[in-house]
């Protein structure tokens, strides 16, 4: 996801949420259970400049394809163990087929 993907009420929503005060989380990083896969998939953690002043956007959840063949929306935090396992687990063959070990 780009800078320019980052939908502008998500902005604006977590913006309101930071100005209020008293988080204990970037909104981005908050769960909620009853969004859809596909809403998890658009959901940003983190759309800001760095300290080196380059831009980063980092998504909420991952969504990956278990080897069972369902789509699973990883937090990247809370399941951050499980992101990298899947990492290790998936592995792509010449023609960039994923190959499950």
């Amino acid at each position: 996801m780009t800078p320019q993907e980052v939908d502008p009420k998500q902005k604006l929503a977590h913006l309101k949420e930071l100005e209020k005060g008293g988080l204990t989380a970037n909104p981005g990083d908050r769960i909620d259970e009853s969004m859809s896969i596909e809403e998890k998939a658009q959901q940003v953690a983190v759309d800001a400049p760095d300290i080196t002043g380059d831009h980063i956007t980092v998504p909420t959840y991952f969504v990956v394809d278990t080897p069972e063949g369902e789509k699973k929306a990883l937090h990247h935090v809370k399941d951050a163990e499980e992101i990298s396992d899947m990492i290790r687990m998936a592995r792509l063959d010449e023609n960039g087929n994923q190959v499950w070990r």
